[in-house]
């Protein structure tokens, strides 16, 4: 069966890094941050996926580029209980 997109995944792989872009670009201050670029990544984000689902994306995101972190802290910053953790 021929794999669906380019990876058989692509979907997924969009949206991880259309997640993690988004989180970085918030980290900057205000002045150099996109915003209307900021506003389409939300809008490609949301397309067609759960807004929990948007949330739990966004959410891993910034675990990834903030280790140190703690996880559920993170979750719940995302309106995410536990149970994710």
């Amino acid at each position: 069966m021929p794999k669906k997109g380019i990876t058989g995944h692509d979907d997924w792989v969009l949206t991880e890094a259309l997640a993690t872009a988004l989180v970085a670009l918030e980290q900057l201050a205000p002045k150099h941050q996109p915003s209307a670029h900021m506003d389409d990544i939300r809008k490609m984000l949301a397309n067609g996926k759960e807004p929990a689902a948007v949330s739990l994306h966004l959410a891993q995101a910034k675990c990834r580029l903030f280790p140190e972190t703690d996880p559920l802290e993170i979750y719940k910053e995302y309106g995410i209980g536990e149970e994710y953790g």
